[in-house]
Protein backbone atom coordinates (compact mmCIF):
# COMPACT_ATOMS: atom_id res chain seq x y z
CA UNK A 1 0.00 0.00 0.00
CA UNK A 2 1.63 2.99 -0.64
CA UNK A 3 1.91 5.66 1.38
CA UNK A 4 -0.82 7.85 -0.06
CA UNK A 5 -3.26 5.03 0.57
CA UNK A 6 -2.68 5.04 4.02
CA UNK A 7 -2.55 8.45 4.51
CA UNK A 8 -6.07 8.30 3.23
CA UNK A 9 -7.23 5.23 5.05
CA UNK A 10 -6.28 7.10 8.08
CA UNK A 11 -8.47 10.19 7.67
CA UNK A 12 -11.33 7.93 6.72
CA UNK A 13 -11.57 6.83 10.65
CA UNK A 14 -13.67 9.53 12.26
CA UNK A 15 -15.50 9.15 15.59
CA UNK A 16 -19.07 9.22 16.87
CA UNK A 17 -20.05 11.83 19.56
CA UNK A 18 -21.22 10.91 23.18
CA UNK A 19 -22.99 11.88 25.75
CA UNK A 20 -21.54 13.07 28.41
CA UNK A 21 -23.61 13.03 31.66
CA UNK A 22 -22.69 14.95 35.12
CA UNK A 23 -25.01 14.76 37.88
CA UNK A 24 -24.36 15.85 41.53
CA UNK A 25 -26.11 17.29 44.76
CA UNK A 26 -26.00 21.15 44.49
CA UNK A 27 -23.21 22.62 45.74
CA UNK A 28 -20.86 19.64 44.97
CA UNK A 29 -18.93 21.48 41.95
CA UNK A 30 -21.07 20.31 39.12
CA UNK A 31 -21.51 23.58 37.36
CA UNK A 32 -18.18 24.83 37.66
CA UNK A 33 -16.41 21.68 36.62
CA UNK A 34 -18.70 21.81 33.34
CA UNK A 35 -18.42 25.19 32.37
CA UNK A 36 -14.16 24.43 32.65
CA UNK A 37 -14.34 21.51 30.35
CA UNK A 38 -17.31 23.31 27.46
CA UNK A 39 -14.83 26.81 27.89
CA UNK A 40 -11.75 24.40 26.83
CA UNK A 41 -13.01 21.65 24.09
CA UNK A 42 -14.30 22.87 20.63
CA UNK A 43 -15.80 19.19 20.76
CA UNK A 44 -17.78 19.46 23.56
CA UNK A 45 -20.79 21.28 23.29
CA UNK A 46 -24.23 22.11 25.92
CA UNK A 47 -27.57 20.60 25.79
CA UNK A 48 -30.09 22.76 25.41
CA UNK A 49 -33.20 21.91 26.64
CA UNK A 50 -36.89 22.45 25.72
CA UNK A 51 -39.19 24.18 27.68
CA UNK A 52 -42.96 25.72 28.26
CA UNK A 53 -42.29 28.52 31.05
CA UNK A 54 -41.91 31.67 29.52
CA UNK A 55 -38.53 33.54 28.10
CA UNK A 56 -36.83 35.23 31.22
CA UNK A 57 -34.96 38.96 30.42
CA UNK A 58 -31.91 38.48 27.61
CA UNK A 59 -32.77 34.83 26.79
CA UNK A 60 -32.82 33.42 23.67
CA UNK A 61 -35.13 30.55 21.57
CA UNK A 62 -32.30 28.04 20.61
CA UNK A 63 -29.37 29.32 22.67
CA UNK A 64 -30.65 29.38 26.44
CA UNK A 65 -33.88 27.10 26.04
CA UNK A 66 -36.23 25.95 23.14
CA UNK A 67 -39.37 27.44 24.03
CA UNK A 68 -42.70 25.59 23.19
CA UNK A 69 -46.25 25.67 24.11
CA UNK A 70 -47.47 23.14 26.10
CA UNK A 71 -49.44 21.60 23.78
CA UNK A 72 -46.29 21.03 21.56
CA UNK A 73 -44.49 19.60 24.49
CA UNK A 74 -47.21 16.97 25.01
CA UNK A 75 -47.12 16.17 21.01
CA UNK A 76 -43.29 15.43 21.16
CA UNK A 77 -43.58 13.34 24.47
CA UNK A 78 -46.26 11.10 22.54
CA UNK A 79 -44.33 10.94 19.67
CA UNK A 80 -40.93 9.95 21.62
CA UNK A 81 -38.87 12.90 20.99
CA UNK A 82 -37.82 13.73 23.90
CA UNK A 83 -34.28 12.15 25.38
CA UNK A 84 -35.58 12.74 28.88
CA UNK A 85 -38.30 15.02 30.12
CA UNK A 86 -40.25 15.82 33.52
CA UNK A 87 -42.26 18.88 35.07
CA UNK A 88 -40.93 20.97 37.06
CA UNK A 89 -43.43 22.67 39.42
CA UNK A 90 -45.54 24.36 37.02
CA UNK A 91 -43.36 23.87 33.41
CA UNK A 92 -42.22 21.18 31.60
CA UNK A 93 -38.69 20.49 30.22
CA UNK A 94 -37.46 17.87 27.80
CA UNK A 95 -34.38 17.44 25.70
CA UNK A 96 -34.84 17.22 22.00
CA UNK A 97 -33.78 14.29 20.55
CA UNK A 98 -33.28 15.24 16.95
CA UNK A 99 -30.61 18.21 17.63
CA UNK A 100 -28.52 15.66 19.65
CA UNK A 101 -28.53 13.25 17.42
CA UNK A 102 -27.50 15.24 14.74
CA UNK A 103 -24.47 16.65 16.92
CA UNK A 104 -23.56 13.06 17.63
CA UNK A 105 -23.55 12.06 13.98
CA UNK A 106 -21.06 14.95 13.20
CA UNK A 107 -18.74 13.82 15.95
CA UNK A 108 -19.45 16.36 18.77
CA UNK A 109 -20.17 15.52 22.08
CA UNK A 110 -22.82 17.16 24.05
CA UNK A 111 -22.62 17.66 28.02
CA UNK A 112 -26.21 17.17 29.81
CA UNK A 113 -26.79 18.68 33.30
CA UNK A 114 -29.01 16.19 34.56
CA UNK A 115 -30.05 14.58 37.89
CA UNK A 116 -30.07 11.12 38.58
CA UNK A 117 -33.78 10.82 37.56
CA UNK A 118 -32.74 12.06 34.34
CA UNK A 119 -29.87 9.86 33.73
CA UNK A 120 -32.18 7.19 34.27
CA UNK A 121 -34.51 7.95 30.93
CA UNK A 122 -31.00 9.00 29.21
CA UNK A 123 -29.89 5.32 29.79
CA UNK A 124 -33.30 3.91 28.68
CA UNK A 125 -33.03 5.83 25.21
CA UNK A 126 -29.36 6.13 24.64
CA UNK A 127 -27.61 3.99 26.31
CA UNK A 128 -24.76 3.23 23.60
CA UNK A 129 -23.84 6.90 23.37
CA UNK A 130 -23.90 7.81 27.22
CA UNK A 131 -21.14 8.11 29.54
CA UNK A 132 -22.14 9.28 32.96
CA UNK A 133 -20.18 10.87 35.48
CA UNK A 134 -21.04 11.32 39.07
CA UNK A 135 -19.64 14.24 41.21
CA UNK A 136 -19.42 13.60 45.31
CA UNK A 137 -18.10 16.22 48.03
CA UNK A 138 -15.19 14.90 50.28
CA UNK A 139 -17.84 15.24 52.89
CA UNK A 140 -21.23 16.29 54.31
CA UNK A 141 -20.06 19.68 56.02
CA UNK A 142 -17.88 20.74 52.86
CA UNK A 143 -21.08 20.39 50.98
CA UNK A 144 -22.57 22.64 53.77
CA UNK A 145 -19.58 25.07 53.83
CA UNK A 146 -19.96 25.48 49.74
CA UNK A 147 -23.86 26.20 50.47
CA UNK A 148 -23.44 28.44 52.62
CA UNK A 149 -20.08 30.46 51.23
CA UNK A 150 -22.22 30.91 47.63
CA UNK A 151 -24.25 33.27 49.44
CA UNK A 152 -27.10 32.45 47.21
CA UNK A 153 -29.55 30.45 49.80
CA UNK A 154 -31.41 31.06 53.28
CA UNK A 155 -30.02 28.82 56.12
CA UNK A 156 -33.56 27.08 55.55
CA UNK A 157 -32.86 26.26 51.99
CA UNK A 158 -29.72 25.11 52.63
CA UNK A 159 -31.13 22.68 54.92
CA UNK A 160 -33.46 21.56 52.37
CA UNK A 161 -30.73 21.26 49.74
CA UNK A 162 -28.80 18.71 52.26
CA UNK A 163 -31.53 16.48 53.18
CA UNK A 164 -31.84 16.08 49.10
CA UNK A 165 -28.46 15.76 48.89
CA UNK A 166 -28.53 12.38 50.72
CA UNK A 167 -30.74 10.63 48.38
CA UNK A 168 -29.33 11.99 45.49
CA UNK A 169 -25.83 10.34 46.55
CA UNK A 170 -27.47 7.07 47.18
CA UNK A 171 -27.55 6.67 43.21
CA UNK A 172 -23.86 7.17 42.97
CA UNK A 173 -23.87 3.24 41.78
CA UNK A 174 -26.18 4.18 38.22
CA UNK A 175 -23.05 6.03 37.52
CA UNK A 176 -19.89 5.07 35.48
CA UNK A 177 -17.44 7.01 37.12
CA UNK A 178 -17.24 8.60 40.36
CA UNK A 179 -15.34 12.07 40.84
CA UNK A 180 -15.00 13.08 44.59
CA UNK A 181 -14.23 17.23 44.12
CA UNK A 182 -11.73 17.61 46.99
CA UNK A 183 -9.47 19.67 44.81
CA UNK A 184 -11.40 21.17 41.98
CA UNK A 185 -8.43 21.58 39.14
CA UNK A 186 -8.05 18.01 40.19
CA UNK A 187 -11.60 17.04 39.36
CA UNK A 188 -11.51 18.91 35.77
CA UNK A 189 -8.44 17.11 35.00
CA UNK A 190 -10.33 13.67 35.89
CA UNK A 191 -13.36 14.89 33.89
CA UNK A 192 -10.87 15.48 31.01
CA UNK A 193 -9.50 12.10 31.00
CA UNK A 194 -12.45 10.65 31.48
CA UNK A 195 -13.52 12.29 28.24
CA UNK A 196 -10.29 11.60 26.62
CA UNK A 197 -10.76 8.01 27.08
CA UNK A 198 -14.04 7.83 26.14
CA UNK A 199 -13.82 9.28 22.87
CA UNK A 200 -11.03 6.67 22.11
CA UNK A 201 -13.17 3.47 22.75
CA UNK A 202 -13.17 1.05 19.85
CA UNK A 203 -16.67 1.10 19.35
CA UNK A 204 -16.72 5.11 18.90
CA UNK A 205 -14.18 5.21 15.87
CA UNK A 206 -16.51 4.68 12.97
CA UNK A 207 -14.28 3.36 9.76
CA UNK A 208 -11.42 1.41 12.43
CA UNK A 209 -11.64 -1.71 10.47
CA UNK A 210 -11.34 -1.06 7.31
CA UNK A 211 -8.60 1.37 8.36
CA UNK A 212 -7.37 -1.63 10.15
CA UNK A 213 -7.58 -4.15 7.29
CA UNK A 214 -5.59 -1.61 5.14
CA UNK A 215 -3.04 -1.78 7.16
CA UNK A 216 -2.20 -5.01 7.83
CA UNK A 217 -2.78 -5.20 3.94
CA UNK A 218 0.16 -2.99 3.58
CA UNK A 219 3.71 -4.53 1.83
Amino acid sequence: MSETAATAAGQAVSRRGLMLVLSSPSGAGKSTISRAILDSDDALIMSISATTRAPRPGEEDGKDYFFIGVAEYHEMVTFGEFLEHARVFDNYYGTPRQPVEQALAAGLDVLFDVDWQGTQQLAENARDDLVRIFILPPSQAELERRLFARAQDSAEVVRKRMAKAADEMSHYAEYDYIVINDDLNTSIAQVRAILTAERLKRERQIGLRDFVNALCAER
